[in-house]
C-alpha cells in the first residue's frame, strides 16, 4: 500500500477519490435539463411570500426603531423629576 519514502495520505486520498465524472455526451449543450424541464415560469407561493416579507423588511426595521426612539424619549422624560415635580411651593 506504502512506500516507506511514499506519503500515506496522498495513498489514502488516491484510495478514497471518486472517479473522475465522464461528461454527458448524450444531451446537447443548450438542450434543456430533466430538472428545467417540467418547471414553469410561474412563481409559487413561498417566492411570494419571500418577496413579500424582503420588500416590507425596512419598514418594519424603521418601526422597530421609531419606537425604539420613542422609548428611549419616554424614558429620559421619566427620569427629569427635579424641573416639574408636580408639587407646588
Amino acid at each position: 500500500m506504502t512506500d516507506p519514502d511514499g506519503d500515506p495520505t496522498a495513498d489514502f486520498l488516491a484510495e478514497v477519490r471518486a472517479e473522475q465524472t465522464p461528461w454527458r455526451t448524450d444531451r446537447p449543450v443548450d438542450a434543456e435539463g430533466p430538472e428545467q424541464a417540467g418547471q414553469t415560469a410561474r412563481p409559487g407561493r413561498f417566492s411570494k411570500v419571500g418577496r413579500a416579507v424582503g420588500e416590507a423588511a425596512p419598514y418594519v426595521q424603521a418601526a422597530l426603531f421609531a419606537a425604539w426612539i420613542a422609548t428611549s424619549v419616554a424614558d429620559s422624560g421619566d427620569s427629569s423629576g427635579g424641573m416639574n415635580g408636580g408639587q407646588s411651593g
